[in-house]
């Protein structure tokens, strides 16, 4: 590994600061990866030569651990330890397949006893550490086939672990896996039972959990140590899926979430600083993220009209939507109406702001202006890929892991470079973690740590 030229002590202090303030650059080789898309929500990582770019289900594999169960949340690592969740049930009911397709879930849940699980795992050698169940018993709410019962990504702040279930609850555990505590989040229903997704989130003492649904939509902030409610507020929304992002700008620390009918920011205390009608897709689902200064926030079902992707200034207070045909204002930095993606989150690398389409398309704009850097390219040479998790970025790469788990590997700038794909040959739909020289990528039945 290379060394850094920063000393250990200070070094780990910035990278704590950076994890709770939601700070995204820069992301060193050696950081803990605390939630979904590590520790700023951009998965663009330093330069480190001994970050893998060539893998299969022997190549540079360090260690693989089979995972029983399904889960799409992605790993998490704080120190020597890795932590995901799954669900595990065994019965004939529909697994989930690769591609797009059933537009409506499942009315009725499966019949078969689910146990709902956190797993620990020593990160050097992948053996599982520990594994603790909050619930076993048959699904009191339906989910799309294509989701699963564990698809909320955990997070961490090095003393305890918080897990999200979706509508089953919150548990909190410590580092070692004992108990802390639970709170429920009671079933409401989802646009065509498709289920929840969207990931706590940590900030100082809060955890942060949104649940956008069909009945009754809020955002609440939990002492994370208790796990007793500090305020909730009421969120006029419908059903969306993305993440919330702690954006710590030059001018206040603040709450962002994506969502169908507005996108909308709070303070620390739950209260509305602005919002704005950005005329959205039905499909909240990327989740926003910060850099340089700058928020990005997009939503974008490959039918709708308008797929739009916004560049938001810090400091704004009430309404700032745009004028109909206006492409910026004095907090709007740019707008494009038709780049934003569906399932997965953008990237921005080294100046360029990346977005990778579901249905295996990849398109660029430069970060600051939005202005085209190349047009939308396919994939996969043949077609046939789709994709749901989150592009990463390093040494001068970008890579794409389809639901069919394979990873393409393209050059990162200003021209358009497919360079190799890399074959795990089982379904993926989780986000990767990066930490040190390893890469850690789940697929349906597994975990791999890659490493050269």
């Amino acid at each position: 590994m290379v060394a850094s030229t920063m000393s250990r002590p200070r070094r780990q202090l910035l990278i704590l600061t950076c994890a709770a303030l939601g700070v995204t650059s820069p992301t060193w080789a050696s950081d803990n990866w605390p939630q979904f898309r590590g520790p700023g929500m951009n998965p663009a990582v330093e330069d480190n030569p001994d970050l893998p770019d060539r893998w299969s289900q022997t190549e540079n594999v360090e260690w693989v651990t089979g995972i029983p169960g399904l889960g799409w949340s992605s790993p998490i690592v704080w120190g020597d330890r890795v932590f995901l969740t799954t669900a595990v049930a065994d019965g004939d009911f529909e697994r989930p397949q690769a591609g797009l397709y059933a537009a409506r879930g499942r009315s009725e849940p499966p019949q078969a006893i689910h146990d709902w699980r956190v797993y620990c795992l020593d990160l050097e050698t992948g053996e599982v550490v520990w594994s603790r169940s909050v619930k076993t018993g048959i699904p009191e709410f339906a989910r799309h086939q294509k989701q699963t019962y564990a698809s909320e990504t955990p997070t961490t702040d090095g003393e305890r672990i918080y897990a999200r279930f979706g509508d089953l609850g919150v548990y909190a555990f410590t580092m070692d896996g004992a108990s802390v505590w639970s709170f429920d989040t009671p079933h409401r229903p989802t646009m065509w039972d498709y289920g929840s997704a969207s990931s706590p989130v940590l900030h100082d003492d809060l955890l942060i959990i949104l649940y956008d649904n069909e009945e009754e939509s809020w955002i609440a902030g939990l002492d994370k140590v208790t796990g007793e409610e500090r305020w909730r507020t009421d969120r006029a929304e419908v059903s969306s899926w993305a993440t919330p992002l702690v954006w710590a700008n030059e001018v206040r620390t603040e709450i962002v979430t994506n969502g169908k009918n507005r996108i909308r920011s709070y303070g620390l205390d739950g209260e509305l600083l602005w919002e704005m009608d950005g005329r959205m897709s039905w499909a909240a689902i990327a989740t926003p993220f910060a850099v340089d200064d700058l928020m990005y926030i997009n939503s974008g079902y490959f039918q709708d009209q308008r797929r739009p992707v916004f560049a938001i200034r810090p400091g704004a207070l009430g309404d700032i939507t745009l004028e109909e045909d206006a492409t910026e204002s004095e907090f709007v930095a740019w707008h494009q109406p038709k780049a934003g993606n569906y399932n997965t989150s953008p990237l921005v690398y080294k100046g360029i702001y990346y977005s990778l389409l579901d249905r295996g398309f990849f398109e660029a704009y430069d970060a600051l202006t939005g202005e085209p850097v190349y047009g939308r390219q396919r994939v996969a040479p043949r077609g046939g890929a789709s994709f749901t998790s989150s592009p990463w970025a390093y040494n001068d790469l970008v890579f794409a892991l389809s639901e069919q788990g394979d990873t393409y590997v393209m050059r990162a700038g200003s021209e358009y470079e497919m360079l190799h794909m890399n074959s795990l040959d089982e379904m993926a739909m989780a986000s990767p973690a990066i930490v040190g020289d390893r890469l850690l990528i789940r697929t349906r039945s597994k975990l791999y740590s890659i490493r050269k």
